[in-house]
């Protein structure tokens, strides 16, 4: 639960206010998702999981079917009346935070994210769209995606691994009626690479290039851009525009020198007040149709920069690839090594996704979470231990099985515990008794995959229907609980109700032998 620390698990559930859930109940919550995506049971019906024939036995052990209905429907992130309070104070909605059902869980777990894993040199900045078709005042359609309607996040990750280092989610205009918001993908770019290292390389597509992006992250940050270029940017020569009686394959470039202005940023840029040499690279992939990309890296400069006050054009034109045989000119193999960073990731958060149907769009992005915080483990999992399971194909599906496990293991041994003979309470226990117990809650997952399920009922055999004990015989009250200690029947009006942490503190107690 590294990316899910107290501060989120301690809001959560304070916001579940009519469902009585701990930390071990949030957790096995959490766990259960995780498996649910493991089994890809994320169109299953609960019944289905929870089934004693066709389901899986780790749910029915972590929690009943109707307390998990009652956890999902009760989840919230926020308090409603401080919701409304801002909106009154925001004026009709005008600089409202759309966010506010989440954003206080949203901005605690995004800066968890930095700060467990350091990016390699190539940096990949991209869109997601977390699919949701229900009620969302930022709801956005996106064709070219699977699922076209959904909530838009922007992401960047490290171009190797896949590791969602910084996200964002877009909530539309601030204010409805006033104009777009200009300069949004210089913007996005900025806020997303901050803190980031210098030195690094940024792929982002033709939504993100741009000559005013690249001059801003070298001299503010000292990285180098590397994308796409769409056709209508002012910095693109006429000649690289036209392609017409241009052969497939021929390359056609143009360097531009850096522009000279005061630095934006403090510490972190280089080369002084001067913005970096960029390169235009047209390449005719098919005929008639050319790609344009823009670069700042240095491995790429083969031209001298024109001196002048303005930057110039040096044009050089070639009918066969710079590297020298049929394939492509290098500038574009290295676009498509790091260009799928982010949509390798949402390829591999969709496979094992513990998304469940829900109207809810906070439960919606708070599903998205969860998928991205196991798969991020799991990169420092791999990295931490490269040797793990070498030559497995399934690693991920492995180490998904054991995180969910070991999320749901100290609810199941409470419940194990508290069944005692087999009895149906779970939770509940005779007066001055102990109803559940539970393990030290551990920060890390990890450590609790290697502990044992030691608690066993004591009887398997099945337990009648008696009358309470403690109820005057005139009732006539039946029940099948039975209490852990002293083995008699109590009803649920009868009994104490404990809480894990209560109830592993007073059976440490009863375990501590006297002293003389």
């Amino acid at each position: 639960m590294a990316y899910f620390p107290p501060e989120i698990e301690d809001s959560v559930i304070a916001i579940d206010g009519w469902k009585p859930m701990g930390r071990v109940e949030f957790r096995a919550y959490v766990g259960l998702l995780v498996l649910a995506g493991v089994y890809r049971s994320r169109g299953e019906a609960c019944e289905s999981l929870w089934d004693a024939e066709s389901g899986r036995s780790v749910f029915r052990a972590a929690m009943p079917l109707k307390t998990f209905r009652a956890y999902s429907s009760a989840l919230r992130f926020d308090d409603r009346e401080t919701r409304r309070a801002g909106r009154g104070e925001g004026g009709g909605g005008h600089g409202y935070d759309k966010l506010a059902p989440i954003r206080a869980v949203w901005d605690e777990w995004c800066a968890r994210l930095p700060a467990m894993y350091r990016p390699g040199p190539e940096v990949t900045v991209d869109e997601r769209l977390v699919p949701f078709r229900g009620r969302c005042p930022f709801r956005q359609y996106m064709p070219s995606k699977p699922a076209r309607y959904g909530i838009k996040i922007w992401v960047a990750c490290d171009a190797r691994s896949s590791y969602a280092w910084k996200m964002q989610v877009y909530t539309g205009k601030p204010d409805k009626r006033g104009p777009p918001e200009k300069h949004l993908a210089t913007r996005v770019v900025v806020d997303l690479t901050e803190g980031l290292a210098p030195g690094r390389n940024v792929t982002c597509d033709n939504f993100f290039t741009s000559r005013e992006l690249a001059d801003r992250l070298f001299r503010e940050r000292g990285h180098t851009v590397l994308g796409t270029l769409r056709s209508n940017r002012p910095e693109i020569p006429r000649e690289l525009r036209c392609v017409k009686g241009r052969a497939v394959g021929s390359v056609e470039s143009v360097v531009l020198g850096g522009s000279a202005g005061p630095r934006r940023g403090g510490g972190g840029g280089r080369g002084g007040g001067r913005g970096p040499d960029t390169i235009i690279l047209s390449y005719v992939a098919k005929k008639n149709k050319n790609v344009l990309l823009l670069t700042t890296a240095p491995r790429y400069h083969h031209h001298r920069r024109r001196s002048g006050p303005e930057p110039r054009p040096s044009r050089s034109s070639s009918n066969s690839n710079s590297n020298g045989g049929g394939g492509k000119p290098p500038l574009v193999l290295h676009y498509n090594r790091t260009k799928g960073g982010v949509d390798n990731l949402d390829k591999v958060v969709s496979t094992y996704s513990c998304r469940r149907k829900t109207c809810r769009w906070p439960v919606a992005l708070f599903h998205n979470m969860v998928d991205v915080a196991a798969y991020n483990a799991f990169v420092l999992w791999r990295e931490i231990h490269p040797d793990w399971m070498a030559g497995k194909l399934n690693k991920r599906r492995l180490f998904l099985e054991r995180l969910g496990k070991a999320l749901a293991r100290p609810m199941i041994e409470a419940r194990a515990l508290a069944r005692g003979g087999g009895g149906g309470g779970g939770r509940v226990a005779a007066r001055g008794t102990t109803a559940t117990t539970t393990t030290d809650e551990a920060d890390d997952a990890d450590a609790s995959t290697t502990r044992t399920a030691d608690a066993t009922p004591r009887d398997s055999s099945p337990v009648k229907r008696r009358r309470c004990r403690v109820c005057p015989r005139s009732k006539d009250v039946k029940t099948k609980i039975l209490c852990h200690e002293c083995r008699v029947y109590v009803c649920t009006n009868c009994a104490v109700t404990y809480c894990p942490n209560c109830a592993a503190s007073r059976t440490a107690a009863s375990q501590t032998p006297p002293t003389l």
